[in-house]
């Protein structure tokens, strides 16, 4: 489980900052080139990457049993 939360915490992370880049003209190519919405998004999506991460890699997180 922890590896696959951490797989989807570096993907949101990375899809995030893509959006940012593309929301505020730095990294062109697409629709959402210029578009102050998607540097939003991009920011959510960031913002919920790290927390995937931070959560996936907690002493006991990611779903994983403890043992006693």
């Amino acid at each position: 489980m922890r590896i696959t939360l951490n797989i989807v915490g570096v993907l949101c992370a990375f899809f995030g900052i893509v959006w940012i880049l593309q929301g505020v003209n730095i990294l062109p190519g697409s629709f959402m080139t210029g578009d102050i919405k998607w540097a939003i998004i991009g920011a959510v999506l960031l913002l919920v990457g790290i927390a995937v991460l931070v959560k996936a890699n907690r002493k006991g997180g990611g779903g994983e049993a403890k043992s006693t």
